[in-house]
């Protein structure tokens, strides 16, 4: 995925991750996916509780999303670079030309994930048939199996001209045989390796006759590499490990050859402390795979917690009054882990948005695919109704009351996207309240900060990107077409022949004319949720790995 690392203010700094911009683990023995579903789903009561039927949209909508879902097909048909076989990171049409002016030559594990969705979303939608699609499947399978990996991993970046890994997007291809170092030819992220991992687990349930293939790809990893499984203590942190880790959560990737135990090795590292981000997926399925305990759950933060109640954590967790909202309502509470019966405190708190009694899980820095990109696999609104499903919901809330009413643009959906112009830029951008009142480290109750992301100034408010939209069909379906609708109607150049570009700025009108695979591939998927319902969540509660988020997902009451 791509992103920027933000360091969190304060005398504990901790890099939570946040997808923004191409400028932007106890460890356990790997149990086969294949066979770990019967203890996993008997564990879990694996079959209690479906997938819900997908409502919300007329005929006629449904028509409408169905002619958008086969323009934006038609945008694979030049991103995948024939020597491979690979999704190209991105496509350029400047000033809205009928053909590429620039192709991004590069891709990743989240690009390969995601473009996995789209080809089984265009076989559901009736775009392609099931002979194409294992076709065009197997290919790149094939290719990705050539790959140079580490333990099944996918690398940070690789040429799409002749699948080497790459240093940078547009730089030189990684030495071959090169001692370890910390740079990107020695780097496996969690979160891109989730999304490819999720798209092999949707082509296992979806096409049977590419399950033996997706398995051979799966069985190598072992998500536990990216668990940080020293000893916890009842604090947020635990204060005896240098740099005062937040132990019991996820690093946010992990350099091959300088494991993060060793010397110093920590100090290049991060954790992604901020949950409620795209990350979780790599939770989902390192739990589902029984490659993390259920600690990295209740160990990982919803909101940047306060020091946890017991008297020798008030002065050695964290100080986190820098962030967007402080003080916040919330308490903690109580939980038991159901396989290890060990008990977690858990910080159960909210944002509220100012002046009304709407109350929200933040994200990091305000961006909608870092709250609902997980919810295009993982059922939460099915699974999670009074937890990160119920999150999901408030976050679209939030960015539509923001939007309109605050900035009084006539369009919502802020997310890291392309610039709204045609440089080729990434940014990060995202609903933060910037218009909302913020006093910085040490706001109190008279001087509270009230922003809407936990980062104030991580991100812009000036670009909205369709993708957002499309992430909310599932929860505010008519909020959300109406989105779709007024995008196209009052930006008609956002709109090209392969369907929506990546980025407008709804002040100025300005459009970046780019085609992002993993932005496209979120619309994708969306739309096969909305039009076949909730198909590729369905492919995923079908595989074994889903007995966690199942179970998580339905243990949990978040205060909201």
């Amino acid at each position: 995925m791509k992103r920027s690392l933000r360091s969190s203010p304060g005398k504990w700094r901790s890099r939570l991750v946040v997808p923004a911009a191409t400028l932007a683990a106890a460890l356990v023995t790997l149990v086969p996916p294949q066979l770990a579903s019967a203890g996993a789903a008997a564990s879990a009561g694996a079959t209690a509780a479906p997938v819900a039927a997908y409502h919300g949209l007329s005929p006629a909508q449904r028509a409408d999303l169905q002619s958008i879902a086969r323009d934006t097909w038609k945008f694979y048909g030049a991103d995948i670079d024939p020597a491979t076989n690979l999704p190209m990171d991105n496509l350029t049409f400047a000033g809205g030309s009928a053909a590429p002016t620039a192709y991004g030559r590069y891709t990743s594990a989240a690009n390969i994930g995601v473009y996995l969705w789209a080809v089984v979303s265009a076989r559901d939608l009736g775009l392609i048939s099931t002979a194409q699609a294992q076709t065009r499947l197997r290919a790149t399978l094939d290719e990705v199996g050539r790959l140079e990996r580490y333990d099944g991993f996918l690398y940070q970046w690789y040429d799409t001209t002749n699948g080497n890994v790459l240093t940078n997007p547009g730089d030189a291809d990684c030495a071959a045989n090169a001692a370890p170092a910390f740079t990107n030819c020695s780097f496996v992220s969690n979160v891109d390796n989730g999304w490819y991992a999720s798209g092999l687990i949707v082509v296992r349930e979806a096409m049977p006759q590419l399950a033996r293939l997706a398995d051979s790809l799966i069985a190598p990893m072992n998500f536990g590499i990216f668990y940080d499984n020293r000893a916890e203590t009842h604090c947020n942190v635990n204060p005896a490990i240098p740099g005062s880790q937040p132990t019991g959560q996820m690093y946010g990737g992990y350099y091959v050859g300088l494991p993060p135990g060793q010397g110093s090795n920590w100090t290049n590292y991060y954790h992604n402390g901020a949950f409620y981000s795209d990350p979780r997926i790599s939770a989902y399925l390192g739990m589902g795979l029984r490659q993390m305990p259920g600690n990295v759950w209740w160990r990982s933060w919803r909101e940047l917690p306060p020091p946890a109640p017991f008297a020798d954590c008030q002065a050695a967790d964290p100080d986190f009054s820098w962030q967007g909202q402080w003080p916040m309502g919330g308490s903690w509470q109580t939980y038991t882990d159901p396989q290890s019966g060990q008990k977690f405190s858990v910080w159960e708190g909210h944002y509220s948005y100012p002046g009304s009694n709407l109350t929200f899980i933040p994200t990091y820095s305000g961006g909608m695919f870092e709250a609902l990109m997980p919810n295009v696999v993982v059922p939460e609104t099915s699974w999670g109704p009074r937890s990160f499903g119920l999150a999901d919901v408030r976050t679209a809330e939030v960015q539509i009351k923001y939007a309109t009413q605050q900035l009084h643009y006539p369009v919502w959906g802020m997310s890291p996207s392309s610039t709204a112009d045609d440089t080729g830029n990434y940014g990060g951008f995202g609903v933060e309240g910037l218009a909302f009142p913020y006093f910085g480290t040490g706001a109190t109750a008279s001087d509270p900060n009230e922003g809407l992301s936990q980062c104030h100034g991580c991100a812009t408010e000036d670009v909205v990107t369709p993708h957002a939209s499309f992430l909310a069909l599932d929860v505010v379906p008519q909020q959300a077409y109406a989105n779709i609708q007024n995008l196209r109607r009052l930006y008609p150049g956002l709109y090209g022949a392969d369907g929506f570009f990546d980025a407008v700025n709804p002040a100025t009108g300005a459009v970046g004319h780019r085609y992002l695979v993993l932005d496209e591939s979120m619309i994708m998927a969306s739309l096969d949720n909305a039009l076949n319902n909730r198909a590729i969540q369905r492919d995923f509660a079908r595989d074994p790995v889903s007995w966690a988020a199942r179970s998580y997902l339905s243990l949990e009451k978040m205060s909201l």
